[in-house]
């Protein structure tokens, strides 16, 4: 995929984000064994024929699509949320993205609100949305579908680095919470149909249906922006879906909506992008045991080149492979500088990229090539191969130093570091 195409982030009535690159969409496919206490033992039946009052026929496509939306449509619900003043790293990523789609920014000490979709996954009344919708938030509320009354939520838990969160609402009726069944990203195929269902721009309930477009989508997701595995569809997602659930035609959850590829005119076009849902079934019980608080993911702590995206002169000049990650930085106290990799010291070798201004790079780090027998054919394989390990997990990297190749087990911990792997 061009990296260089234009992705939204889509929150409320206002589009929030754009960048050159991937967006989020606004303020999103989960695999559930038979035996778990999430899946919902429910589908959808597509009735052989049927007819509208007034005699017309339905088409069987029809029919399938209004049983699945008359029995899914209560397990959406409606979030808004208040945000204050925050300087925070995530907040200060939102206005800026704002800022580059040139929406207006409140002044600092102005509360800003937005609006968001969600849906409950299991019997007890959890909220599957957008990291992105509630982070931040100094108040959410949700709305159910068909009433105007609002429940007050709290964050049960965030995955940023995935842009999934868990939300439970307080006081809810007896009966109002109907989950979604969960279903399998691993059984889907390209043509298969695909329906949204949220709240763009502000609209309550809106309904759009197309298909799966494509299987082989990574894009930028999470505050991180790890380019992730991603389900491409033609169903128009827009400001307001971010959250929402994207469902197959036996009602079944295959992705929650997050990001659409804007082509550069600020709008959908149609191309849309949903997690996966066995992302959230494996995210599921580790946000649900957050209380309250972030979902940690690992990191090596190190800072790297992506030696496939140097050109060939410059890997010839330097004798340097042609794909693998080469250390540049080994940051203290991390994963990385535990199992004792190096970054690179002394001589540099100045990079001239077209357009860009020189700059240096050490050519005597570290070079990781696979990760667990995978090999990193370019740098977004390493982020995306770390992200989908757990804090406490060890690893084998394989590592080539002074031409050398040799193995080394890194145990991941918790360790944060801005822009770093």
């Amino acid at each position: 995929m061009n990296k260089n195409l234009s992705l939204l982030a889509l929150t409320g009535t206002l589009a929030l984000g754009g960048f050159v690159g991937y967006g989020l969409n606004e303020r999103s496919n989960a695999q559930v064994t038979p035996n778990s206490p999430t899946t919902v033992q429910t589908s959808v039946t597509t009735p052989s024929a049927t007819t509208y009052d007034n005699g017309r026929a339905r088409t069987e496509a029809e029919a399938n699509t209004v049983q699945v939306v008359k029995q899914r449509q209560n397990g959406l619900v409606y979030i808004g949320v208040t945000e204050g003043a925050d300087d925070s790293a995530e907040a200060q990523m939102r206005r800026r993205l704002q800022d580059q789609f040139g929406f207006p920014i409140p002044e600092g000490g102005e509360a800003r609100t937005g609006t968001g979709s969600g849906f409950f996954v299991n019997a007890a009344g959890d909220i599957i949305t957008n990291n992105h919708v509630v982070e931040g938030a100094s108040e959410i509320t949700i709305r159910l579908h068909g009433s105007k009354k609002t429940y007050k939520a709290k964050v049960v838990g965030r995955a940023p680095d995935f842009d999934l969160a868990l939300i439970r609402a307080e006081g809810l009726p007896a009966g109002a919470i109907q989950p979604i069944p969960l279903g399998d990203s691993t059984k889907l195929d390209v043509g298969l149909k695909a329906i949204a269902m949220g709240a763009p721009f502000g609209l309550d309930f809106s309904v759009s249906e197309g298909i799966i477009s494509s299987l082989e989508r990574t894009a930028p997701v999470g505050t991180r922006q790890v380019y992730q595995q991603v389900i491409q569809t033609d169903a128009a997602i827009n400001p307001g879906n971010s959250g929402g659930p994207l469902l197959n035609s036996a009602g079944d959850l295959i992705g929650v909506n997050t990001q659409i590829l804007t082509g550069g005119i600020g709008q959908s076009a149609g191309v849309g992008f949903a997690i996966p849902v066995n992302t959230v079934t494996k995210l599921l019980p580790q946000l649900q045991a957050a209380g309250g608080k972030v979902v940690q993911t690992p990191s090596l702590g190190v800072g790297f080149t992506d030696l496939s995206a140097l050109s060939d002169e410059d890997r010839q000049k330097a004798k340097l492979p042609a794909a693998g990650a080469l250390i540049q930085q080994v940051y203290p106290n991390s994963p990385a500088a535990a199992a004792g990799l190096k970054g690179g010291t002394g001589n540099s070798l100045s990079l001239n990229t077209p357009g860009q201004a020189a700059e240096p790079l050490f050519t005597n780090g570290d070079i990781i090539t696979a990760i667990d027998g995978q090999a990193i054919t370019e740098g977004e394989d390493l982020r995306r191969l770390i992200l989908g390990k757990r804090i406490g997990d060890s690893i084998k990297l394989t590592v080539q130093r002074d031409g050398n190749k040799r193995d080394v087990t890194v145990k991941l911990q918790p360790f944060t570091l801005p822009t770093t792997e």
